[in-house]
């Protein structure tokens, strides 16, 4: 095999212990890990330095802040940016090497699979992709408070390679996330004008639901599916009264 560029991962962390072995286990056989942690007081840091791993400490930035802070730790061009709570399978290595061989476009996008409450989502469903292997000198992290993206200065191609997103394990826990986070976007809808908000209140969940559970497929994943669903449908719901709800208390 030709050789090909040295790769540095790059991991967030805070209070991951639960994941955190799971998705430095499957990238054991990289050139650096860098681990940027946020004051965690269980077992994460213990788990990173079991893997060799760099791990710096500064306080939570924003999802995207920190993100960018821990791809300028790397000491490689080439990094592979992932979540605490994601993991990559064994025969990802392969395909992850290969496209480092001269690689062909300054990005990559890899797939994810959601775990749904008790099970995997569908593989015959639509999964989400996103820039995960990218060449950090030609690439940033987007300014979005949430939902935030790798902004790539070049061609960007996909490899057939799946991350296993563990998220939140139950109901619960989806629910205070699209709490959580229907609140953090409301500075990125606040810089836009967003028209017609009573009726994108009325209908928006139903088309997000539908686009969610029937266009992308979620209904092969059971109830599991549907729940998440309509957990997606309800977050969609959330932001735009939230916007709202600040408009009729600050009209200025």
């Amino acid at each position: 095999m030709n050789e090909r560029e040295p790769l540095s991962v790059v991991v967030t962390t805070f209070n991951n212990a639960d994941t955190l072995d799971a998705c430095l286990r499957g990238v054991s056989w990289v050139d650096e890990i860098v681990v940027l942690d946020s004051g965690s007081t269980d077992a994460t840091t213990a788990i990173a330095a079991h893997y060799g791993a760099r791990i710096h400490t500064q306080p939570f930035a924003g999802y995207s802040a920190q993100k960018q802070a821990a791809i300028d730790l790397a000491s490689h061009p080439w990094v592979l940016l992932l979540d605490s709570d994601e993991s990559l399978a064994p025969d990802s290595i392969a395909l992850l090497q290969q496209a480092l061989v001269k690689p062909a476009h300054a990005g990559y996008q890899l797939w994810r699979r959601e775990w749904q409450f008790w099970r995997w989502q569908s593989l015959h469903g639509r999964l989400n992709h996103y820039v995960r292997l990218f060449d950090r000198q030609r690439a940033r992290m987007s300014d979005h408070e949430v939902h935030e993206s790798v902004l790539v200065d070049g061609s960007v191609g996909v490899l057939d390679v799946i991350i296993d997103h563990y998220g939140e394990p139950d109901i619960a826990g989806r629910v205070a996330k699209a709490n959580r986070y229907s609140s953090l976007q409301l500075a990125d809808l606040a810089q836009r004008r967003v028209r017609w908000l009573r009726l994108r209140m009325v209908a928006y969940p139903t088309v997000a639901f539908l686009r969610y559970y029937a266009l992308r497929g979620h209904w092969r994943s059971g109830w599991a599916g549907f729940i998440a669903a309509r957990v997606h449908a309800f977050y969609a719901f959330l932001k735009y009264a939230k916007l709202y709800e600040r408009q009729r208390r600050q009209p200025d």
